[in-house]
C-alpha cells in the first residue's frame, strides 16, 4: 500500500490483511501500557479541513500509541486560511520530511490529488460527500467481531447489511458499498427518493424504500446521520415525519432481529434517524465502532508507514 484514498482501492488480500493486524492493535488497546516502538521516527500530520471529533482523535491516538511524532493542523490555523492554496501548502509541509499525511476536506477529490503532490503517504480522512476508507474499514472490524461472537467464521459472505438514512450526503455509505463488495456482503441502501444519490442503481446494490420490509432479514442495520448542514433544499417535509418512515424508532426496533448488529458511524441525532432505546440497545455495536476506530486507524498507519513501503 502506498496510499489509502478508496476503500475500492483495496484487494480482498489487502482487506483482510487490515482487519487482522487492527485485531492486534485491538489487544493492545486493552493494555494498561498502550505504546509500541513501530512508527518511532515517523511524522504524522493530522490536516482536518472540516470539524471532527472521532476520527481526528483516533488518528492522533493512533500515532502516538505507535511512537509516532503526530501534529494536528486545522483549516482555520493553517496559511490556507490566509489565502494560500491547499497545493502550496502540502508541498511546503512535505518539503519539511512529513511521512504521512491524514487528510480531511470539504471538496470531493481533494486528498486524491494531494496524494499527487506529495512523496509522502495520504490516507483519506473523509472528503466531501465521496468516500471515508477507514470508517468502512472499521464498521466491517465491528461487523467481524459480532459475526464472529456468534459463531461465524466466514464473517461477510452472504451476510445482508441495511444501510438507512441520508445516503445522498454521505461519504461513509459510498466507502461502505465498495469494501461490502470485495468482502462478500449483499448491502440494501434504504432511503427516501429525495436522499438517494443519482446512478445508485450502478452500485451493485439493493435499494428500498420500505425499511419496515427490510429490517426482519439484516443481518446488520446501519443508520446514517441526516446531515442537516448539507442540505439546502426541503428533502423531507419535517424531522418527525421522516423518523416515523425511516428512523429507527422505539417501535421499529422490534422488527430488528435479536442477534442482527445495530450500528451508526456517529454523530448520532437521538429522536431523528435513530431512538435512544435503539441506540442503547443490547445488540447495538455504536461504541465498538468507536473502539475498532483506533485500532483499525493503526493498523492502516502500520501498513503504510511500518515497513520498508513506508520509507520516502
Amino acid at each position: 500500500m502506498r496510499h489509502l484514498l478508496s476503500a475500492g482501492d483495496l484487494s480482498h488480500r489487502e482487506a483482510l490483511s487490515l482487519l487482522d493486524m487492527a485485531e492486534e492493535m485491538h489487544e493492545v488497546q486493552r493494555r494498561p501500557i498502550k505504546k509500541l516502538p513501530a512508527l518511532r521516527g515517523r511524522t504524522i500530520v493530522n490536516m482536518f479541513f472540516e470539524d471532527s471529533t472521532r476520527t481526528r482523535t483516533s488518528f492522533e491516538i493512533a500515532g502516538k500509541w505507535m511512537s509516532a511524532d503526530t501534529i494536528n493542523v486545522s483549516g482555520k490555523g493553517s496559511s490556507v486560511s490566509k489565502g494560500e492554496s491547499l497545493r502550496d501548502t502540502m508541498l511546503t509541509l512535505d518539503a519539511m520530511g512529513v511521512d504521512c499525511f491524514v487528510i480531511r476536506h470539504a471538496s470531493s477529490g481533494a486528498v486524491a490529488q494531494t496524494a499527487n503532490w506529495v512523496r509522502a503517504c495520504v490516507v483519506n480522512a473523509g472528503d466531501g460527500q465521496h468516500e471515508h476508507p477507514t470508517q468502512a474499514l472499521l464498521d466491517a472490524y465491528a461487523m467481524r467481531q459480532h459475526f464472529r461472537a456468534s459463531g461465524v467464521r466466514e464473517a461477510f459472505e452472504g451476510k445482508r447489511i441495511a444501510i438507512v438514512g441520508d445516503l445522498l450526503h454521505s461519504r461513509v455509505v459510498r466507502s461502505n458499498v465498495l469494501l461490502q463488495r470485495t468482502l462478500g456482503g449483499q448491502v440494501t441502501l434504504v432511503a427516501p427518493p429525495t436522499l438517494l444519490p443519482a446512478g445508485v442503481e450502478s452500485w451493485g446494490v439493493t435499494v428500498s424504500h420500505d425499511l419496515d420490509a427490510v429490517l426482519p432479514q439484516a443481518d446488520v442495520v446501519m443508520m446514517l446521520r441526516v446531515q442537516r448542514e448539507r442540505m439546502a433544499g426541503g428533502f423531507f417535509p419535517t424531522a418527525r415525519e421522516y423518523s416515523a418512515g425511516y428512523g429507527l424508532t422505539a417501535e421499529r426496533l422490534a422488527r430488528v432481529r435479536p442477534d442482527a448488529a445495530i450500528m451508526h458511524p456517529g454523530p448520532m441525532n437521538r429522536g431523528v434517524e435513530i431512538s435512544s432505546e435503539a441506540a442503547d440497545a443490547a445488540n447495538s455495536r455504536v461504541l465498538e465502532q468507536v473502539s475498532a476506530g483506533v485500532a483499525v486507524r493503526m493498523s492502516v498507519l502500520y501498513h503504510l508507514l511500518g515497513g520498508e513501503g513506508g520509507a520516502r
